[in-house]
């Protein structure tokens, strides 16, 4: 970003003027005017900016996103922002009224030269718009699109106004962009001088190499050193032409004017092999090729064909010699022959014959080809009127189509009468009905709208139509169109049609590993129990991570707690811990928790960009959604205390009821879930990759490159990030006491210090122990201890909630809120009424220890209520034992195929 002398300096030297200024200053010191959403239909989210040292946001990941790439990489681009406070435009509506109204555009952007607003949209939607507001949308002559409102709102300042449309983007580009963005965003990639100085002959040596050459060319730099070189430019790529992810189609150079050169030699060469063709067109002026000397025809006679050579001598070969030449290739023509002019009306009739119709034409030809070649069978079994009907049909097809097999087809599909046999009275009457009467949210039965219908058709004198045609009538209409008006949009949604992408964009699965993950949560289809007192807890709550490319589990956690922001900081700390690294991009829904402040900070400390898919879209997380079902049949319907049989409530007794057979606890359960995901599923063939996500991902790396200089160290530092903090991030150290966090006071040695006192630190609390929280002195993070730790000490955030409010419900005279103290929330907790009003969550919290336990590397416990024996575990480390509970945890996991 501009410093205040830089931006100073950047207005006077374009001469704007003190009102231009003043707006910019305000653009450039305001917040976003709006939290983008991406409605029904759009992918949102947030871009963490290098450039501009914050998020931004965008309102479709194909459109706007890839207008925040170019801004990011462009070195014209100084600065940009999204959503600028909104302009007035005056325009005058279809109908001749004038209008003002307030717009928000995209973006402001401030370039090198010059300054001004852009808006981005596709060129359907343009479309539309132009058609409803013609004076606001129009497209030029030379085919872009303008909008005169805002640009003449934008002359009066000097500035400018732009609109983007999606059939501008250069999607190779895009691609080639996100694919080497781990490497732009590197502070400093230092290659050793012999690696790049070998890199750099190889190169020299073979200008045009391909990358996959490159690659396995056995040298001693790594994928990571050859896209670090690409990115810093060190070696040229024209990244408009082919994707990096596709090596055997990009070539290398050492420099952009070697490849210039290389592009146009290739260009000005010309080809010395002419292209032949063995079939000859017997007349003259056609020229031919023999024993590589062209020649062409001049006469051609009965017996005897006449040629001509390059010096006008003339040549006489016998017509059959001549034709015995043709078909052992010596002879070929240097003309391309033309196919045959068949005529639109001949395609338009071969389109709509059937497949039978094809059949019967061609039983048809093979009957009268030995008539059309003057050679009739001896034994015909078919009539001869009837072969001289399809004769005739052939050659008048022949005369009028150019194409005799067009007559031979019979369309008997389109033949007897197919009108329709009610009169328009009465159809009329059924549109009627179905339209307000059936499609409606009444959903009424089709047998009572036809009941109705009948009795119309009755007072009216109509002749009624029959159940059986008023059904077909409402079959042949849009089932998508006809739940939605009866049942709603969502009902409707597995109707819906399928978006085909016509247009090559982006990969919707990314290139390579760690490009495009996934979070998404789903309650488990099995009952638990607590491992101290064998009581039934309810069903767990799972959170994956899942890697789009591959298909692979990044990260598994489990909780009793319904989903919310604790459990994505979990899901992404654990990625770091089994992978050192974070993805790219990370798409989720539109759920509270990922529009929570922590998990957005989180994401954009460690530069990942969120995507936001539409609400109540389920295809747009397939990859998720398809793994919570492949989970349940392949392990969680395997065990006992499934629920699949509470899918018929009304068959449950009390000996099958799922909460009496439960005996897996949280912990265990957590164990081998992450067993069956890092172990099996990891290395089963997947139908969509043709190979296990292990070696999916194990490719793709091999291809993307490791990729090391964005690996996060899974540290205590690390583990503070992931914990969530204030409203303000930060908390004032007061004299005596302490920071204050959500109404709790904290302490460490650290605030002794004079020079703290009365300042702001960053501070961060852990959700899952209300006793500690942490603040950041003096480039140190440093553990506090609450005022009342001995209540606090392992308590969990969510149990704090639920004390306050149970607090507050006491305490509550009639409408008035009343505050709850530290001190009177500690006395709470330790009185006996909270043990059994909060007996159920601290349950939950125990039982999440164990989880902790597993992902530290120790093993849960078992439910006391069964005698447990020692095995060993069928995956990862078998040197490990843990107890199982007899007929509960099998030896080996049956795995079943995917439904």
């Amino acid at each position: 970003m501009l410093s205040k002398t830089e931006f100073d300096a950047w207005c006077c030297r374009l001469n704007l003027s003190s009102q231009t200024q003043n707006l910019i200053e305000t653009i450039r010191s305001s917040e976003p005017s709006r939290r983008v959403g991406g409605g029904r239909k759009n992918v949102s989210g947030r871009y963490p900016s290098r450039k501009m040292g914050a998020t931004i946001q965008f309102e479709s990941h194909r459109v706007e996103l890839p207008t925040i790439y170019e801004f990011e990489h462009d070195e014209e681009v100084l600065e940009f922002y999204d959503q600028p406070p909104s302009i007035k435009l005056d325009y005058q509506g279809k109908n001749g009224r004038n209008l003002g109204v307030l717009h928000t555009p995209d973006f402001f952007v401030i370039r090198s030269n010059y300054a001004g607003w852009e808006e981005c949209k596709t060129e359907e939607e343009l479309k539309k718009l132009a058609e409803k507001s013609p004076n606001r949308y129009f497209c030029d002559s030379e085919g872009g699109w303008r909008t005169p409102p805002g640009e003449n709102y934008a002359q009066q300042f000097g500035l400018y106004y732009r609109l983007r449309v999606d059939t501008q983007i250069n999607w190779v580009i895009q691609r080639n962009v996100i694919f080497l963005e781990d490497y732009f965003r590197a502070e400093s990639l230092q290659l050793e001088t012999t690696i790049n100085a070998e890199i750099q002959q190889l190169v020299s040596n073979s200008p045009g190499i391909s990358l996959t050459e490159l690659l396995n060319y056995g040298t001693q730099a790594s994928a990571d050193d050859i896209y670090a070189l690409i990115a810093s430019e060190q070696l040229y790529v024209d990244l408009s032409v082919a994707p990096l992810a596709e090596p055997e189609r990009v070539c290398v150079f050492s420099d952009k004017q070697t490849a210039t050169a290389y592009g146009l030699m290739l260009k000005t060469t010309t080809s010395s092999t002419l292209m032949s063709f063995s079939a000859i067109n017997l007349s003259p002026g056609t020229s031919i090729s023999w024993d590589g000397k062209g020649l062409s025809i001049v006469h051609v006679g009965d017996t005897e064909v006449t040629l001509q050579d390059e010096l006008e001598q003339l040549i006489q070969l016998k017509k059959t010699l001549f034709l015995n030449l043709v078909q052992q290739a010596k002879i070929k023509s240097l003309e391309k022959s033309e196919p045959p002019d068949i005529k639109a009306e001949s395609w338009e009739q071969f389109y709509k014959a059937s497949p039978e119709d094809q059949a019967e034409a061609l039983r048809r030809y093979k009957v009268i080809e030995p008539y059309l070649k003057g050679n009739p069978p001896e034994n015909e079994t078919v009539p001869e009127r009837t072969i001289r009907h399809w004769k005739l049909k052939y050659l008048a097809a022949q005369q009028q189509y150019s194409c005799g097999y067009i007559g031979l087809l019979s369309h008997r599909s389109a033949k007897g009468n197919r009108t329709r046999k009610l009169p328009e009275e009465t159809l009329v009457l059924m549109e009627k009905f179905i339209l307000d009467d059936y499609e409606t949210l009444k959903q009424k039965k089709m047998w009572e709208v036809h009941g109705a219908l009948v009795r119309v058709c009755e007072q009216q004198g109509a002749i009624a139509p029959s159940y059986k045609a008023f059904t077909k009538e409402i079959k042949k209409r849009s089932s998508y169109e006809q739940i939605k008006k009866r049942q709603g949009r969502r009902a409707a949604y597995k109707q819906e049609t399928f978006y085909w992408e016509l247009n090559r964009t982006t990969p919707r699965h990314g290139d390579r590993p760690f490009e495009i993950a996934h979070i998404d949560h789903t309650e488990l289809d099995v009952e638990l129990v607590c491992s101290r007192t064998g009581r039934s807890l309810g069903r767990p709550w799972v959170t994956f991570l899942i890697d789009a490319y591959s298909r692979r589990f990044l990260a598994v956690y489990l909780t009793f707690d319904s989903p919310s922001y604790r459990s994505c900081l979990m899901v992404l700390r654990l990625c770091v811990q089994r992978h050192n690294r974070l993805p790219q991009i990370i798409v989720v829904d539109n759920g509270a928790e990922f529009h929570s402040v922590y998990f957005e900070t989180l994401l954009a400390t460690f530069e990942c960009t969120k995507k936001n898919r539409p609400p109540a879209k389920a295809r747009f997380g397939s990859v998720c959604e398809r793994l919570f079902g492949t989970s349940n049949t392949q392990f969680i319907h395997n065990l006992l205390g499934n629920t699949q049989i509470t899918r018929n409530i009304r068959q449950v007794t009390k000996s099958v009821n799922p909460k009496n057979q439960a005996i897996w606890t949280l912990g265990l359960l957590y164990e081998y879930l992450c067993a069956w995901a890092y172990e099996v599923y990891d290395i089963d063939e997947h139908p969509a990759l043709f190979q296990s996500p292990r070696d999916a991902f194990a490719a793709g790396i091999a291809i993307g490159g490791s990729r090391l200089h964005r690996m996060i160290p899974y540290d205590e530092n690390f583990q503070i990030l992931t914990l969530p903090t204030t409203s303000e991030g930060k908390a004032k150290v007061q004299s005596g006491s302490g920071v204050k966090i959500n109404s709790i006071y904290y302490w460490s040695n650290s605030f002794r210090d004079p020079q703290i006192e009365n300042t702001s630190v960053q501070v961060r609390y852990d959700p899952f122990d209300i006793g500690i929280a942490y603040a950041f002195v003096r480039g140190l993070w440093v553990q506090c201890i609450s005022q009342y730790y001995a209540e606090f000490q392992g308590r969990s955030e969510k149990e704090l909630k639920l004390a306050s409010a149970e607090l507050r419900k006491r305490s509550s005279n009639h409408a008035r809120q009343s505050r709850v103290s530290a001190k009177n929330l500690a006395e709470f907790l330790a009185s006996v009424e909270a043990q059994e009003a909060l007996l159920e969550q601290r349950s939950y919290d125990a039982e999440a220890k164990e989880v902790f336990r597993v992902i530290e590397g120790g093993k849960a416990t078992f439910s006391r209520n069964e005698e447990p024996k020692v095995i060993q575990i069928p995956f990862g480390n078998t040197d490990n034992q843990v107890t199982e509970v007899e007929a509960n945890t099998p030896e080996t996991l049956v795995v079943y195929e995917e439904f």
